[in-house]
């Protein structure tokens, strides 16, 4: 039987299995759902076995407060080689309700689209694996070695994730990771996602007088703290957008002429994009677009920033302290840690007599940038051929998933990020959805993507 009929046979019941996760609010930021939480990586366990898994179960995180894993593997006689999918079974929560038009946890089908909070992120692209892998194990076509590890705190940041792939390295060892958790540019433009930004954010602190001064007494003699906050971090990037923080572009890597070619092929309306957002320009480093610049190329934002008076009304203060909160989007091959280093001296090296000034780094994370010329990574690229018709554009994005960096790390193999969502998803936010064709031919493209990987046998998969 084909991939399209066994769709068209099974459909209402890949419906219903699907919804039996969504009604089930696996919600990981709020306690009173830990209960849910373990119901869902049981329901999980069920799915996975029903189909065609030879072991699955419920595994315990490191402390008594992390979420359940799951983890389940099928194993052929003689495997071509071991692919691991990751996914989460956890949601963000659905506040607001009021603006949702059906009920989060009841799934509801409008035009196309299944409604529901996980309809995309992660329940729905998690259930593409899955029915990508029955089929191929129904059929007796699977001749991977396949394992899934299904986590309940990707929306919290994988707090016990790292701990788990030390414990269980042997476990979890394979020749590929396979994730369906990110998104392709268009419905009508399939893209594979090759790369992510690295994160790196601090918390700044600056302490002038002891108290909050009148500025009428002591304004031109004393140094203002949000005077010289402001004149710190404006030393940042200079007028051609460039970050001129020493040494910040020793590890950055230039894009390679074959993936800006295909970053000029995305469909892109500078002018509308302008309009969308009611900016009269961008701004960014010299010599790059707007789509590499906030994708391949590093960047520096204030998140934040206060101290002082700020109610109703005037009040003629000079503060005694001022805050801002700031972060840095990194590229590949930048490490989060040595650019906190780095920037916490460029701001002591900044900081004027007069003050004193913490930085406190606050949380960071690698980025990651998956070769176009990884046989997986091809692999991937004829599943979405088949699927949509066209070979998918390799696109960065310039958000950030730590946990795909921490696998390469413990685990030592890249990952492949065969992500189905669209924009209009909607993820996080009141009416969450996912386009059922679009779903449907995340299945075909899996499946064409194990058809690929095992016919070729793999042998130079690792890094």
């Amino acid at each position: 039987m084909s991939i399209f009929d066994y769709i068209a046979a099974n459909r209402q019941r890949f419906l219903d299995e699907w919804a039996s996760l969504i009604r089930i609010p696996s919600v990981s930021c709020e306690k009173e759902h830990k209960p849910d939480m373990h119901r869902c990586a049981e329901r999980w366990c069920e799915l996975l076995l029903d189909a065609g898994c030879q072991r699955a179960e419920v595994m315990p995180a490191s402390t008594a407060e992390g979420n359940p894993f799951v983890f389940a593997e099928y194993k052929p006689a003689v495997p071509a080689c071991t692919v691991l999918v990751y996914s989460h079974y956890d949601v963000m929560p659905v506040a607001p309700l009021e603006q949702w038009e059906s009920d989060p946890w009841e799934p509801s089908i409008r035009n196309g689209r299944l409604y529901a909070r996980g309809a995309d992120d992660d329940k729905g692209q998690a259930m593409i694996q899955a029915k990508a892998f029955e089929y191929m194990v129904h059929e007796g076509l699977m001749n991977c070695h396949v394992k899934f590890i299904f986590e309940g705190e990707e929306e919290i940041g994988s707090p016990s994730l790292a701990a788990f792939l030390e414990q269980h390295k042997d476990l979890l060892s394979c020749d590929i990771i396979l994730v369906s958790d990110t998104s392709m540019i268009g419905k009508d433009t399939p893209s594979l996602t090759v790369g992510l930004r690295g994160l790196a954010y601090w918390q700044i602190e600056v302490q002038g007088p002891n108290r909050d001064l009148h500025s009428g007494h002591f304004g031109g003699a004393v140094r203002n703290p949000i005077n010289a906050l402001t004149q710190m971090l404006a030393q940042v990037v200079d007028n051609e957008g460039r970050i001129i923080i020493p040494h910040f572009y020793d590890d950055v890597l230039p894009i390679p002429d074959e993936e800006r070619k295909m970053i000029a092929q995305i469909p892109f309306d500078l002018e509308a994009y302008k309009r969308a957002i009611d900016v009269p320009d961008v701004f960014g480093e010299q010599g790059y677009s707007t789509l590499e610049r906030n994708s391949c190329r590093p960047s520096f934002d204030i998140c934040g920033i206060w101290g002082g008076y700020t109610g109703e009304g005037s009040k003629t203060v000079l503060p005694s302290k001022a805050f801002a909160k700031v972060s840095c989007r990194l590229v590949a091959n930048q490490d989060h840690e040595k650019i906190s280093h780095l920037f916490a001296d460029y701001m002591q090296q900044l900081a004027p007599s007069g003050v004193r000034v913490k930085v406190t780094p606050m949380h960071g994370g690698q980025g990651y940038l998956c070769p176009i010329d990884l046989p997986a990574y091809r692999a991937a690229e004829k599943g979405f051929e088949l699927a949509f018709g066209k070979r998918p554009l390799a696109a960065r994005r310039g958000g950030s998933i730590p946990i795909i960096a921490e696998f390469e790390r413990v685990l030592g193999v890249k990952t492949i990020l065969m992500g189905f969502g669209l924009e209009q998803n909607a993820i996080h936010s009141p009416n969450e959805s996912m386009d059922l064709d679009v779903w449907e031919k995340g299945v075909v493209a899996v499946t064409e993507f194990y058809k690929q990987i095992a016919a070729n046998l793999i042998a130079k998969i690792r890094l």
